[in-house]
């Protein structure tokens, strides 16, 4: 799902909490807050799935198998 400016819907969101678990030293209270506020952007955008810009292309165009 993606929102009216070409980023993902609550992308900001899953960003920010995957580089506050990245962050050393780990903040768990913030990391938690964002832990938070992520499930709140889903619950309220009705996000049904996440997936990478990766993943997208390689679903779109799968993989060559060599036998």
């Amino acid at each position: 799902m993606e929102g009216g400016q070409g980023q993902a819907v609550c992308g900001q969101e899953a960003l920010d909490l995957l580089n506050c678990i990245a962050q050393s030293p780990y903040d768990q209270d913030k990391c938690l807050r964002l832990m938070t506020s992520l499930p709140e952007c889903v619950l309220n955008k009705k996000v049904k799935k996440f997936s990478l810009a990766d993943q997208k292309q390689k679903d779109a165009k799968p993989a060559d198998k060599k036998a």
